[in-house]
């Protein structure tokens, strides 16, 4: 009798259900779930591969489970006629990686300085640069926002921020005028702006 890992396939928001059904019928499974932020200071355990789990079991015995017949279970992940399994040197690196990402703030998308971003925050909505990558999802980030035809600096949460499309710039902000003419900066550029930032 050998017992390995192995993939099977849930219903759609059902890795929670099958993996109690599962557990409940004396078998031992493995859901990979990382912190991920959510509105305020909030935090949720969300699948990471969301439709899949592991299952540690021996398919070969004639009494092997019938997983397709369990709540919130589809049935095997098949390659053909082939159920395969994954190694428990996988699993346990899996386990390693999941402990490494929830000890660095969990799963978020990490903005960096410069990335184009859309802000929507309140009444405040636009296109805005990062100025400071963040370094959780707690901080807030600096960015400077276009504002009335203006670049404002700004501190917005994280959760107000989502990446720009690839063609929101569409080459405007290389037009925008940085002096009022003779030397006189607009607010936000020149020699006292970049020392700020």
């Amino acid at each position: 009798m050998t017992r390995r890992w192995y993939v099977v396939r849930t219903k759609p928001n059902s890795d929670n259900l099958a993996a109690s059904t599962l557990r409940r019928e004396g078998l031992e499974t493995f859901s990979p779930q990382v912190d991920t932020p959510i509105e305020g200071n909030q935090r949720k355990r969300i699948p990471l591969f969301p439709g899949y789990l592991f299952l540690n079991c021996d398919v070969q015995e004639q009494d092997r489970p019938e997983v397709s017949r369990m709540p919130g279970v589809l049935g095997w992940v098949r390659f053909g006629s082939e159920v395969p399994w994954v190694s428990d040197e996988d699993i346990h690196e899996l386990k390693r990686r999941v402990d490494a990402m929830d000890s660095q703030g969990g799963m978020w998308e990490k903005f960096e300085s410069g990335q184009l971003v859309q802000v929507s925050h309140g009444k405040i909505e636009g296109l805005a640069t990062v100025l400071e990558s963040p370094s959780s999802p707690e901080r807030r980030v600096n960015v400077l926002l276009d504002f009335m035809g203006r670049q404002v600096r700004a501190q917005v949460p994280w959760l107000s921020l989502t990446a720009a499309p690839e063609n929101s710039d569409n080459g405007s902000r290389t037009r925008r005028r940085r002096t009022r003419g003779r030397g006189r900066w607009i607010n936000g550029f020149g020699p006292r702006a970049s020392a700020q930032v």
